[in-house]
């Protein structure tokens, strides 16, 4: 059974010390009233209590609070520990008390957190905004430091031994504004607080805007290194730009300049005097085979100059053929496929292609709808229904090699029939 603490007289000593003896009721912005250290219950208009009695009402408001704690937190704590929650408690109040982080922590078994904890209840409201209060955030120290003594003795931690950083985590502990300095009267008929100008802390320098933080300046000096750096300066007119030094000069004959050579008559024109000259048939769309070479055959779409040769005879035009002299022109058409004049030139490629194809989807085929394996078969027929889809493919790439080599020879055979022309 979890053991139940009674308040001590830390608990009691704390509260009177932050909350005040008011000797004379006053009235509360709510209407209530108040009297003693703290005590509402049981305040009225007019009422009067000595500071003995004032305790004794004190700890009559502190058995609820004792209960709430005693009932709501299931960590086994100590003296001090319950005596801090307690006074804790009597100052948030017990529903705020219920719903905050301390008591999550305080169940979790996180009892260094949950005293950390405390210290973040240390605003108030005060005429329309909320604040941190001077006083309230020396009562969650105070309240802190009876929770973390022990009650057997303080823990040594010696300095030379276990030096102290900075813990960054712990920066929503420490408050962002200045705490405000408030002074709560106990004589007079109204409750009110208000600010002690006696103990304000001095206000944070405020940078004046024409004397820029260092930061500030930092930036600034960066930015114009940069921009001084990567300026875009406009360049100089033209007639800015000072003339280069003079040079010497030396008269010269201007080089010889060669006549160009009158433009030869296309080579090989056949076409007899006494006849009037016939348009050429239209060429077919077909790429041309440039004769830039004897050993370099080329297809480019526009013909290569070639070198000026005498003109042919009228004897030897006329012994020549209309259609060979269509041909040995300055460019020589060629039909696209070399192979089209010779049918049958595909043959063996083409059954061999034929055979490659079928025998490839016929394994592809077999090898879909083939059923299982049999446990005790000697030899399964997916390794040879593979091998052969294998021999298909090596059957097709056979017929590929063998087209190709076709057109290379037909290519070159016709090139050498070319040339023996125009010779």
């Amino acid at each position: 059974m979890k053991p139940r603490h009674q308040v001590s007289r830390s608990a009691i000593e704390l509260i009177k010390r932050f909350e005040g003896y008011r000797r004379k009721s006053a009235q509360l912005a709510d209407g209530r009233w108040t009297i003693g250290y703290g005590h509402t219950l049981t305040a009225r208009e007019g009422a009067e209590v000595s500071e003995q009695d004032a305790e004794a009402l004190l700890i009559y408001d502190l058995i609820a609070v004792s209960h709430s704690v005693n009932e709501w937190v299931f960590t086994p704590l100590n003296q001090n520990q319950f005596d801090a929650l307690v006074a804790f408690a009597f100052n948030i109040g017990l529903e705020s008390f219920r719903r905050s982080s301390v008591l999550r922590r305080l169940n979790e078994g996180a009892l260094i957190q949950a005293a950390c904890a405390m210290e973040l209840w240390r605003k108030a409201q005060f005429e329309g905004e909320v604040i941190v209060v001077d006083a309230l955030v020396r009562r969650r120290s105070a309240e802190k430091t009876l929770f973390l003594t022990p009650v057997d003795g303080w823990v040594p931690v010696p300095s030379p031994v276990l030096r102290p950083n900075v813990d960054l985590d712990a920066a929503g502990v420490v408050p962002r504004q200045a705490p405000t300095a408030l002074n709560a009267p106990m004589e007079g008929a109204t409750a009110r607080v208000e600010r002690d100008p006696s103990r304000q802390e001095a206000p944070a320098k405020v940078v004046e805007d024409d004397a820029p933080s260092p930061a500030a300046a930092a930036a600034a000096a960066v930015s114009s290194r940069l921009s001084t750096i990567f300026s875009e300066e406009p360049q100089p007119a033209p007639a800015d730009i000072p003339p280069p030094p003079p040079r010497l000069i030396i008269d010269e004959a201007p080089p010889a300049v060669e006549a160009p050579e009158p433009a030869a008559a296309p080579a090989f024109e056949l076409t007899p005097p006494d006849e009037p000259e016939a348009e050429p048939p239209p060429a077919p769309e077909a790429p041309k085979l440039e004769l830039t070479a004897a050993n370099e055959p080329g297809l480019l779409d526009t013909p290569a100059p070639q070198a000026a040769e005498p003109a042919a005879p009228p004897e030897a035009a006329a012994e020549l053929e209309p259609d060979a002299a269509l041909e040995l022109t300055e460019t020589v058409e060629t039909p696209s496929n070399p192979q089209a004049a010779r049918p049958g030139g595909f043959g063996p490629a083409a059954g061999l292609a034929a055979a490659g194809v079928g025998l490839f989807g016929g394994c592809l085929f077999w090898a879909i709808n083939m059923p299982p394996p049999q446990p005790n078969a000697g030899v399964n027929p997916g390794t040879i229904v593979w091998l052969a889809g294998i021999a298909g493919v090596g059957l097709i790439g056979v017929a590929v090699y063998m087209i190709l080599d076709r057109l290379g020879r037909a290519e070159v055979e016709h090139v050498q029939v070319t040339l023996e022309r125009d010779q």
